[in-house]
């Protein structure tokens, strides 16, 4: 590997460019209005809507867990209904024992550390730790007692409870409609990579770059990746559909591998088979690729890391998340902003998993909460017409914002801007140009001092981190083929050996999705990584079955693959364009 480091990319081409809407890009988006509606409208009917910036926090938690399974989706939601009514608590007796805004800003930056480290430690996916942090900080800067605290803090977990409603009602008619629709987009794009890849020989054949190829499988990697996280969340498999979508990722797999040897009408003819409620497409699979599919099975059924091993990598984040908001917001309060949160919340949206993604997603920040206070201009008469066209406006920028987040973060933030405006109106009207102001100083300031904190705060030990876990993961593996070349292997060591190689490709995993990206490191080495998880995978599968009805007829652990095959990267964190894990 070599020994050589280089700083990360910091490019400006692409960053602002569209890409497609997800395909159920308007879940969230309604998802959101339906949890925010009812409790927004109530409070006006009530003449309290200065009490919606409380509620406007449960609901909020609607935005989450899209793409989980019904089973893994309750169990998230409710621990982000629990964090974020804990954040909001925590806030408001902070408000409530000082007014005093650095002491303010140092709790609003440990929050967001903490925030940030939760929600990447427990891949709990879009919007992420953002909307935690925009409520902790906006709450620290509300006037607040001690005796309110506890009326509030219930508001917001009624309308949480509410959000957590909402985003569960859909499974009563499609119960696995989230499976299914990443194992369609997977088996779609890998169609379209099987297709390209006919034009691609021609190509480069006639003495053409390739770029389109390299982008289909790039995109084929990430689809594949997304189905394996929505398979996986639920556990092991425990029904004929989850078993027969596992099979049909797999076939995506293969495709991703050879794709000379796919038929992309078939992968679009399961794809299309997914649609509905009907049955699963059935979908047979070669040998090998059954075996490592087995080892899989076997990986999501051992058990979870603890949250602390998942914690420790990303202590670096943590110091660079704390660091970057609290000197955004010291900034702010220097240069006389009345909100510093603002630019505490820039600061923490900005860090992503490498420094190239957290330029790319400062840049995409700054540009469209720039757009978004124009478009906050052109609304605020509106919104100052009634308080109902206040609670309107401010909805229509919560769809807007989810609506067009996925095509590229820049566009959402133009809706983002100024629904977050809007919501601070909902305690008084205030004065335009002065919010416009204090918005776009908080951005800069936000931005530039979040980055540079950045690229002081690096972690330059993943490189290690990734040495240790292909070792362990070498270990591991060569221990179990050892077990497995003996005549009779007791059952008990089998079963360590099989748990402990299980939690060492896990830990691999995770570790290399850490590292990659990382400012002034080694370079990764990836194909190391590849061959570890491939054979890691189907020795697991030789353990299981000689552990099963089988025994005695299982493949060796060291059986050649014939073909090479992609390693399953699906148990990953992707990044999408617009910044989300």
């Amino acid at each position: 590997m070599s020994s050589a480091t280089t700083p990360a990319r910091l490019p400006l081409a692409g960053v602002l460019r569209l890409g497609r809407p997800s395909d159920i890009w308007f879940k969230p988006a309604l998802s959101a209005v339906a949890a925010a509606g009812p409790p927004n409208l109530t409070l006006l009917a009530l003449g309290r809507l200065d009490l919606a910036v409380y509620t406007m926090a449960g609901s909020l938690c609607a935005l989450y867990a899209h793409n989980r399974p019904y089973a893994a989706r309750a169990r998230a939601l409710a621990w982000v209904v629990l964090g974020m009514v804990g954040g909001l608590a925590v806030a408001l007796v902070a408000a409530s024992l000082t007014t005093d805004p650095v002491v303010l800003v140092t709790v609003g930056a440990l929050m967001a550390a903490v925030h940030k480290t939760l929600c990447d430690a427990t891949r709990i996916g879009p919007p992420g730790n953002v909307i935690l942090t925009f409520i902790s900080s906006a709450s620290l800067f509300a006037p607040q007692t001690l005796g309110q605290t506890p009326g509030h803090v219930g508001l917001a977990l009624a309308a949480g409870a509410l959000a957590w409603l909402v985003g569960m009602a859909p499974g009563l008619l499609r119960p696995h409609g989230p499976e299914r629709r990443a194992t369609a987009h997977a088996l779609h794009t890998a169609a379209d990579y099987a297709a390209a890849d006919y034009a691609a020989a021609d190509y480069a054949a006639a003495g053409g770059t390739g770029d389109g190829h390299t982008a289909a499988r790039a995109a084929t990697a990430a689809a594949v990746q997304s189905a394996w996280q929505s398979l996986l969340s639920t556990g092991a498999p425990t029904d004929r559909t989850r078993r027969a979508l596992e099979r049909l990722v797999v076939r995506a797999e293969v495709a991703l591998a050879a794709p000379a040897d796919a038929d992309p009408d078939q992968l679009r003819a399961w794809a299309r088979g997914l649609r509905g409620t009907g049955r699963v497409p059935r979908a047979g699979l070669p040998a090998a690729a059954e075996e490592e599919l087995l080892g899989v099975a076997a990986e999501s059924a051992a058990p979870h890391r603890p949250l602390r091993r998942r914690l420790a990598p990303l202590a670096p984040l943590a110091v660079r998340t704390a660091l970057g908001c609290a000197l955004a917001g010291y900034a702010s309060l220097a240069l006389g902003v009345g909100r510093p949160y603002w630019a505490l919340v820039t600061a923490a949206a900005l860090y992503q998993a490498n420094i190239a993604l957290t330029w790319r997603r400062g840049i995409q920040r700054v540009v469209g909460n720039l757009v978004g206070v124009l478009v906050f201009a052109a609304v605020e008469p509106v919104a100052h017409l009634h308080p109902l066209a206040l609670v309107l406006c401010c909805l229509a920028c919560t769809f807007g914002a989810e609506a067009l987040m996925g095509r590229n973060y820049w566009l959402g933030s133009v809706c983002v801007t100024p629904m977050a405006l809007l919501i601070t109106e909902f305690t008084r009207t205030q004065d335009s140009a002065e919010l416009i102001t204090d918005r776009v100083l908080d951005t800069v300031v936000g931005a530039l001092v979040g980055f540079a904190a950045a690229v002081v705060v690096t972690n330059r030990r993943a490189g290690d981190r990734v040495e240790q876990a292909l070792t362990a993961v070498e270990r591991a593996r060569e221990h179990a083929a050892r077990l497995l070349a003996e005549p009779r292997p007791a059952p008990r060591d089998l079963e360590t050996a099989r748990r402990a190689l299980a939690g060492a490709l896990a830990d691999l995993r995770a570790t290399v999705d850490a590292a990659s990206g990382e400012w002034w490191q080694r370079a990764l080495p990836q194909e190391r990584v590849v061959l570890a998880e491939r054979s890691g995978h189907r020795t697991l599968a030789a353990t299981v079955r000689h552990q099963g009805p089988h025994a005695g007829t299982a493949p060796s652990a060291e059986q050649p693959a014939g073909r090479p095959r992609a390693v399953p990267q699906a148990r990953t964190t992707a990044t999408t364009e617009d910044g989300r894990p």
